[in-house]
C-alpha cells in the first residue's frame, strides 16, 4: 500500500498545467447558456415574455396555454445550442442538488415520425420519487409521489447538453421537500414587511430584494493524493493525519501568488461560471496550504443560492479536467483554518436604494438605522435560531478554531456604530424638542456616512458581523447550501420588521406621535434590550464564553444541541406566522437534519476503524517487526549487553504495541457505543449517542494513530501525509 503513496505523489508531482483557452470578453459571454432576458426576447412572443416577467416581479401564475408557447422557444433555443436532453433542477434535503435527465427526442406509436418535444407541462412539472429523498417521515415509501415545480424566478441554463430548469420540489400533499420553497416562501415574507416599513421614508418603494453576495472558501488537493487516501474519499475529510512541521504559522499562503495549476483550474471556473451567468469576480489563496476562496458580485438570494448550488458542482466536475479533488468540507484538516461560506446580505428597493447603507441626509440615514436595528433586534430575538440554521456534523469541527466564529451568536458592528447607538438611546420618550430633533439628525443621524468611513475593521471572530453596507454571516459552513441560513435570517428580520410596524403604527395613532417621533421611540427601546447580543471582543477568549453566558446567550456546540431550536415552539410559531413552513415541514426537517448527522458521525466512526485496523495497525507491525530483527540481531553479536545497546530500539518496540493496543481496545469500545445507539428508539437520542458516546472515541483513535506516524518508518507508511496533501502544488 505504501507504493500506492509514492506512486500518487509521483504523479502529483509530474503534472503540469491543463491549458487553458479565454473564450472571449467575459461581458461577452456572460450568460450565454443562460435562458435569460435576452434569450427571452428573442424565443418568446410578446406575450409569453410578458407572463414570465410578470411572474418574475409580480409572483403571478402563467396560464397553462402560456407556458407551452414558454416551452416551445425555450427547446428553440436549447436546440440552437446542440442539448439532447431537459431536466428539472432541485435541491433536496440532502444539501446538493438533484435532476434527472429526459430527452427531447420522441417518436409515434409505431416508432415512425421521430420529433424533438417538449411542451408546456414538461416545462412546469416532473414528478420524481419522493420517498427516496430526505423527507423527514412526510412520505412513506410506498407514497413515493413527489411533484417538481418551475420556479420561474431563476432562470433556466444549459449545462453540457442538457438544458436544467430550476424548480421546488414538494410531497404529493403540498409539505415542501426541498431547501428552495422555504426560501421563497421567506423571501416573500421580508418584501411584504420591508416594504411595508420602507414606506414610511419613500412612498414610492414597492418592492424590496433581498441580495446575498457568497464567499465559498474550498481546498485541492490532487486528485491521485485524495485517491490514497480512503478517509478523503469516503468523508471529504481527514480522519486521522500528523500535523505538518509547517502549516500556516508563516502567513505565507494568504494572498499569495496562486500556484499555476490552480490558476488555469480557476479559469477554467470562471469560463464555465461566465457561460452559467453566474458573476464571480474574486479570487485569492486563503490562509491554510492549498486553501483558497471564489466570491460572486452581489445579486437576489433566490438566484444566488441557485448559483452557489451550481458552482459547486461546476467545482468538482471543472476539477476532474485538471486532475484535482475539492474538499468542500468545513475542515478537512487539523490544526489548520476551516473553511466557511460567509454569507453578506442585504436588503435592496425597487428604487435602487440598499436599505443597510447609509445615506447624505438624516431622513436616509433614519431609514438606514430602522432596518439597521431591526436587523440587530431580529438576531438578538432568534439567535438560536440562527446557529441551527448553520448547525451540522462538519461545521461543528470548524465553529470556534482558526478565525472560524464560536457558536455562541453575537453581532458585531464597531465602535464608532456603538456609540451612535449609546446617543440614541438617550432620545426623550414620547414627543421630541424642537432642539432635539435638531440635534438629532445634524449631530447623530447626519453623521452616519463620516463615522462609517472610518469604521473599517473587522472582527474575523464574530459570527455575524456589519461590514459597512451589509450584514456578513461568517458562520454558513462551506459545504451548506446557503438556502438554509438565509431562509431563516430572512424570516426573523420579516417578523421583526412587521411588528417594529405595528408598534411605530400605535405610537402615531394612539399617542399622536408624529412619524419620525415614533421610530426613534420604537427604536430606542429596540437599543435597551438587545445589548447583550453586541460583542466587540475576541469570541474564542474563555472570559466571553463566561460573559455569554451571564448575557443569556446560547453556546450550542454541538449539532443536536442546536438542532432543538428548530422545533421549539418559538420557532414553530415564527416560520407559521409568516408563512414559511408549517409544523410538519419544519419538524420534518428537524428530523432529517438528525439522521444525516448520525449518518455522517456514523461513516466516519466505520472509516477511522477499518483505517486503524487495516493501514495503521499493520504497517506499525511490520515495522515493528523490523526492529524486533534488529534486536534479535544485537543480541547475537553483543550477547547479554545487547539491553543496554538495543534501548532504544526495545523501547520503540514497547511504545508501538502500546499504540496498537490503545487503537484496538478504543475501536472496540466505539463499536460497542455504536451498537447501544444503533438500538435507540428515537432519532433525537440516538443523535445524541453519536455525538456524546461515539463521537469523542474520534480523537483518543486518531492520537494514538498520528503518534504511529511519527514513529513508523516513512517508506512503509501507506497513507498520504498532510505535508504531501497540504504543499503539493
Amino acid at each position: 500500500m505504501a507504493t500506492l503513496r509514492f506512486q500518487a505523489l509521483q504523479n502529483a508531482t509530474n503534472r503540469k498545467p491543463v491549458f487553458v483557452e479565454e473564450l472571449d470578453k467575459k461581458s461577452i459571454i456572460f450568460g450565454s447558456n443562460v435562458f435569460n432576458d435576452k434569450a427571452m426576447r428573442q424565443f418568446l412572443t410578446s406575450e409569453a415574455y410578458k407572463a414570465v416577467q410578470s411572474a418574475i416581479q409580480h409572483g403571478t401564475k402563467i396560464d397553462r396555454k402560456l407556458a407551452d408557447y414558454i416551452a416551445m422557444g425555450m427547446k428553440e433555443w436549447a436546440l440552437t445550442k446542440n442539448v439532447t436532453h431537459y431536466t428539472h433542477w432541485f435541491q433536496p434535503l440532502t444539501g446538493t442538488t438533484a435532476e434527472k435527465h429526459d430527452a427531447f427526442f420522441e417518436t409515434s406509436f409505431d416508432g415512425s415520425d421521430p420529433v424533438e418535444k417538449f411542451g408546456g407541462s414538461q416545462l412546469v412539472q416532473q414528478e420524481p420519487d419522493a420517498s427516496s429523498f430526505p423527507n423527514g417521515g412526510i412520505r412513506n415509501t410506498f407514497e413515493a409521489r413527489g411533484y417538481t415545480a418551475w420556479d420561474p424566478t431563476s432562470p433556466a441554463f444549459i449545462y453540457g447538453t442538457t438544458l436544467c430548469i430550476p424548480t421546488v420540489f414538494i410531497s404529493y400533499t403540498g409539505e415542501a421537500l426541498d431547501n428552495k420553497t422555504p426560501l421563497l416562501r421567506a423571501l416573500h415574507a421580508i418584501d411584504t414587511a420591508a416594504t411595508d416599513v420602507a414606506k414610511y421614508f419613500d412612498k414610492n418603494v414597492k418592492k424590496i430584494t433581498p441580495t446575498l453576495g457568497w464567499e465559498q472558501e474550498y481546498f485541492l488537493v490532487d486528485s491521485a493524493l485524495a485517491s490514497s487516501r480512503p478517509d478523503i474519499l469516503a468523508t471529504g475529510r481527514t480522519l486521522l493525519g500528523h500535523t505538518s512541521s509547517k502549516g500556516q504559522q508563516l502567513d505565507d499562503h494568504y494572498f499569495g501568488s496562486i500556484p499555476t495549476r490552480v490558476l488555469q483550474y480557476m479559469r477554467d471556473l470562471e469560463n464555465e461560471c461566465m457561460l452559467l451567468g453566474i458573476p464571480v469576480k474574486t479570487r485569492h489563496n486563503e490562509v491554510a496550504p492549498n486553501q483558497f476562496e471564489l466570491a460572486p458580485i452581489f445579486e437576489e438570494t433566490n438566484l444566488a443560492v441557485d448559483h452557489n448550488s451550481l458552482l459547486m458542482d461546476v467545482m468538482q466536475k471543472v476539477a476532474e479536467r485538471h486532475d484535482f479533488k475539492v474538499l468542500f468540507h468545513e475542515k478537512p484538516f487539523k490544526g489548520v483554518n476551516g473553511s466557511g461560506k460567509h454569507n453578506n446580505w442585504s436588503l435592496a428597493t425597487d428604487t435602487g436604494i440598499n436599505l443597510l447603507a447609509p445615506g447624505k441626509t438624516p431622513m436616509s440615514n433614519l431609514q438606514f438605522l430602522t432596518f439597521f436595528i431591526n436587523t440587530i433586534k431580529a438576531v438578538h430575538d432568534y439567535e438560536e435560531l440562527l446557529r441551527a440554521g448553520i448547525a451540522s456534523a462538519s461545521n461543528d469541527h470548524r465553529l470556534g478554531a482558526n478565525e472560524a466564529p464560536p457558536a455562541i451568536i453575537s453581532v458585531f458592528i464597531g465602535q464608532q456604530l456603538t456609540k451612535v447607538l449609546e446617543e440614541l438611546e438617550g432620545v426623550t420618550k414620547g414627543k421630541l424638542s424642537p432642539e432635539e430633533k435638531t440635534d438629532l439628525k445634524l449631530n447623530v443621524v447626519g453623521k452616519i456616512p463620516d463615522v462609517l468611513l472610518d469604521n473599517t475593521d473587522r472582527n474575523r471572530t464574530s459570527p455575524f458581523a456589519f461590514t459597512g453596507n451589509k450584514f456578513e454571516f461568517r458562520a454558513v459552513g462551506s459545504s451548506a447550501n446557503c438556502a438554509v441560513s438565509m431562509a431563516t435570517l430572512n424570516t426573523i428580520v420579516a417578523k421583526q420588521l412587521k411588528d417594529f410596524k405595528v408598534e411605530v403604527d400605535a405610537l402615531i395613532d394612539k399617542k399622536g406621535l408624529k412619524k419620525d417621533e415614533a421610530i426613534f421611540n420604537v427604536l430606542r427601546e429596540y437599543i435597551k434590550v438587545t445589548k447583550n447580543i453586541l460583542f466587540e471582543g475576541d469570541g474564542y477568549s474563555d472570559a466571553w464564553e463566561k460573559e455569554a453566558k451571564k448575557r443569556g446567550l446560547s453556546n450550542h456546540k454541538t449539532t443536536p444541541q442546536a438542532l432543538k431550536a428548530k422545533v421549539s415552539k418559538k420557532a414553530i410559531e415564527l416560520f407559521g406566522e409568516m408563512n414559511v413552513m408549517n409544523h410538519v415541514e419544519v419538524e420534518a426537517r428537524y428530523e432529517i437534519e438528525l439522521e444525516e448527522y448520525t449518518k455522517k458521525i456514523q461513516i466516519e466512526g466505520r472509516v477511522l476503524g477499518d483505517i486503524a485496523r487495516n493501514h495503521v495497525i499493520p504497517t506499525a507491525i511490520r515495522y515493528q517487526n523490523v526492529l524486533i530483527e534488529n534486536v534479535k540481531g544485537l543480541k547475537e553479536i553483543f550477547g547479554k549487553d545487547f539491553e543496554k545497546i538495543a534501548k532504544e530500539q526495545i523501547g520503540l518496540i514497547k511504545e508501538i504495541s502500546e499504540h496498537i493496543e490503545g487503537i484496538n481496545h478504543n475501536v472496540d469500545e466505539m463499536i460497542e457505543e455504536r451498537k447501544k445507539a444503533n438500538n435507540l428508539s428515537s432519532t433525537e437520542k440516538m443523535a445524541s449517542a453519536y455525538c456524546d458516546k461515539v463521537k469523542p472515541y474520534f480523537e483518543i483513535i486518531r492520537e494514538h494513530c498520528d503518534k504511529l506516524e511519527l514513529l513508523v518508518d516513512d517508506e512503509i507508511w501507506t497513507l498520504t501525509k498532510y505535508r504531501e496533501l497540504l504543499f503539493t502544488k
